[in-house]
């Protein structure tokens, strides 16, 4: 009961902070104003800070007695989306706004900070605060390169998201894979232009995409086990000009390939490169193809996921509330941590069809349910209690 009490005390300051992230959301790497308030509110909570990849921020809680470290991690950075809420602390940032629940990832963490600074002599070990920027476009990597898994080492890592697809009141932790790696593409056809009435002459682009838009769904409809979730997805297409006369040299297509299977990433790749280059040669055509990795597949340690579990049953008090369900296709760039230490990444439900908290995430209209707030900062807490109690 200690610890329900100290975060029941503090849920107002949580909710707090939530909405003064809400009204003031910063777009990637220019989580200025964010950082700053993080710094202060876990300098005045005793924990000695530092900055880390740019904007981001690193808190180091140490225990009264030796033992493991473990990396708590929330996202703090917004969306370019028009918020239309009408919410008394809707974005005062035009064009910006939290579509996707970092500003409440941001607030949980920082009441856990001040919880756990309060259960020091309970803590054996070590604990980081690692307040990430640029989660949107992938910017655990600069965190990780500058160093924020040494000194002290990490040995495990925990996270979690606000999740629109499941209700409040619900935790959602499974081991083994749970978000899907993202690579994007940006493919170029390479034909030769001409005029439409002498189209033999020429060797049509457009034509080409199309051949290889159609072709390359093959990958995941006849040469990947229907078992392994992937996407093949195109999501623009240039070419040409306003001419309806002019065959053009080249077209640009672009879009991503996602997949939700162990080494599934480099296999989706090699496939498409593999029909996009027989197809181009088939056409007579060339092309020019590159990728951006935008997230690394995540999965679940199953040790840390039992950590979770136990910890989220005694959040929630109700074990059928836990539950193991939520696989999804969007990516998560907590996956560079999840790849150098055992670590868990759990979902937390804020959907409330009563309080008409329905929109999914990077909606305008995108909202959580508050009340599960504290619920989101006691299971930050009872993770890293419990991990760092295990010898």
């Amino acid at each position: 009961m200690e610890i329900k009490k100290h975060i029941e005390k503090l849920t107002p300051e949580i909710i707090t902070l939530r909405r003064d992230f809400h009204q003031h959301p910063e777009l990637g790497f220019q989580e200025f104003r964010t950082r700053d308030l993080v710094k202060h509110f876990l300098t005045k909570t005793g924990i000695p800070v530092k900055e880390i990849a740019e904007t981001g921020v690193v808190g180091l809680l140490e225990g009264d007695r030796p033992g493991r470290t473990i990396l708590l991690r929330a996202d703090m950075d917004a969306l370019p989306v028009i918020e239309d809420t009408g919410l008394p602390w809707q974005s005062a940032k035009k064009g910006v706004m939290h579509a996707c629940g970092h500003d409440g990832h941001t607030a949980m963490l920082l009441g856990a900070a001040k919880v756990l600074s309060q259960l020091k002599s309970r803590i054996q070990g070590r604990i980081k605060f690692v307040f990430q920027p640029n989660e949107e476009d992938a910017g655990a990597w600069l965190m990780i390169e500058e160093g924020v898994m040494e000194n002290p080492c990490v040995d495990a890592a925990f996270a979690c998201h606000l999740w629109s697809q499941i209700d409040a009141g619900t935790i959602d932790i499974r081991p083994g894979p749970v978000m899907a790696a993202s690579h994007y593409f940006s493919l170029t056809i390479k034909g030769k232009g001409g005029h439409a009435g002498f189209a033999h002459e020429s060797i049509d682009p457009i034509f080409v995409s199309s051949a290889v838009i159609q072709a390359v769904q093959a990958v995941q409809s006849r040469e990947i086990n229907a078992l392994d979730p992937v996407v093949v997805m195109f999501t623009s297409a240039l070419a040409g000009s306003s001419s309806n006369t002019i065959i053009p040299d080249e077209m640009t297509l672009k879009g991503s390939l996602r997949a939700l299977y162990e080494k599934g990433e480099q296999d989706i790749r090699n496939r498409f490169e593999r029909i996009v280059e027989h197809t181009c040669h088939a056409h007579r055509a060339d092309y020019h193809l590159t990728f951006k990795v935008g997230n690394h597949l995540l999965s679940n340690d199953a040790a840390m996921v039992s950590f979770v579990k136990a910890a989220a049953k005694e959040v929630l008090g109700n074990r059928n509330r836990v539950t193991g369900t939520v696989r999804t296709m969007a990516g998560e760039d907590f996956s560079d941590f999840a790849a150098r230490v055992p670590a868990a990444f759990a979902f937390i439900g804020i959907r409330n069809t009563t309080k008409g908290i329905i929109f999914p995430h990077h909606h305008p209209k995108f909202d959580i349910d508050e009340a599960i707030l504290p619920k989101g900062t006691e299971l930050y807490v009872r993770t890293a209690l419990a991990y760092l109690a295990e010898t």
